[in-house]
């Protein structure tokens, strides 16, 4: 697995209606990863993860990673996803599209590896993109341990300006959230700020947000981001020594064979204070 590996979404894709695991979402991302968006890519093709692909990108041990990959692929083959436009953006569907993310899913166990094939209305949301599509880096959001997260940063780096607003109903619908945490209090506290948290943790972003109310009650949120700041080398400056104080250290590290611990002190000494 390229840890460089790209992934592309239709933006139909990124603001659709669906409920992933973490796990869940390096399977799919990962594989999504590996198609090819300028060959035509049939339903056919099988694409594969390790446990030890699985590992590499999220960091966790290799061991942990097998039991946790076949039952996030298990559960992926029940999954759905709601769609409400075309891939390229061209006008609402008359119906709501509701279908499965992959068609079938292989669990090899002596490899701990997965191969799925993803099914054939979901490809035209991953290939053949000609606009409206979101592009990141799959280690961006590889070492997230929140679903919420990464969902947040597709719909950030969606929007390259540095400033999204997003209506709370939206957020919901796209995180199929329902009735959960039905006070803003309780969005804030286990959907929000943990994303956010996440974001400025694992990836390239730097995230603020705040909300905006539409009379008393909290409709939008307001989100400012920007790529992170390179951290600055600190460069310490060599320690100045006092003229002719030598370090036990030195003078063992300086001692010629056969030289007393004295001599060679006194040898080293006046050689500082000359040249001090």
């Amino acid at each position: 697995m390229q840890s460089a590996a790209m992934v592309y979404k239709s933006n139909s894709l990124v603001e659709a209606a669906y409920r992933l695991t973490v796990q869940e979402q390096r399977i799919v991302l990962a594989c999504i990863g590996q198609v090819r968006r300028n060959e035509t890519v049939t339903d056919e093709v099988l694409y594969s993860i390790t446990a030890a692909d699985l590992a590499g990108l999220s960091g966790m041990a290799v061991g942990d990673s097998y039991k946790e990959l076949k039952d996030a692929a298990l559960r992926l083959k029940r999954r759905e996803v709601r769609l409400t436009k075309e891939p390229n953006g061209e006008g609402k569907k008359p119906k709501v599209m509701i279908t499965g993310w992959v068609q079938t899913i292989f669990y090899i166990e002596g490899e701990g590896r997965v191969e799925l094939r993803f099914t054939k209305d979901i490809l035209p949301y991953l290939t053949g993109l000609q606009r409206e599509f979101t592009r990141y880096a799959l280690s961006d959001v590889a070492k997230m341990t929140s679903a919420y997260g990464i969902r947040l940063y597709e719909v950030l780096v969606q929007w390259p300006e540095g400033h999204r607003v997003v209506e709370v109903t939206d957020l919901r619908r796209w995180l199929q959230l329902e009735d959960r945490y039905p006070l803003m209090a309780d969005l804030r506290r286990w959907v929000i700020e943990p994303a956010i948290e996440q974001i400025n943790e694992h990836s390239p972003l730097m995230v603020s947000w705040s909300q905006r109310k539409t009379g008393r009650r909290v409709t939008h949120l307001v989100f400012d981001y920007a790529p992170k700041k390179p951290v600055k080398a600190v460069s310490k400056a060599p320690t100045k020594r006092k003229a002719g104080k030598i370090s036990d250290a030195e003078i063992a590290k300086q001692a010629r064979p056969g030289e007393s611990w004295e001599a060679a002190r006194a040898r080293l000494t006046q050689i500082s204070l000359a040249l001090a």
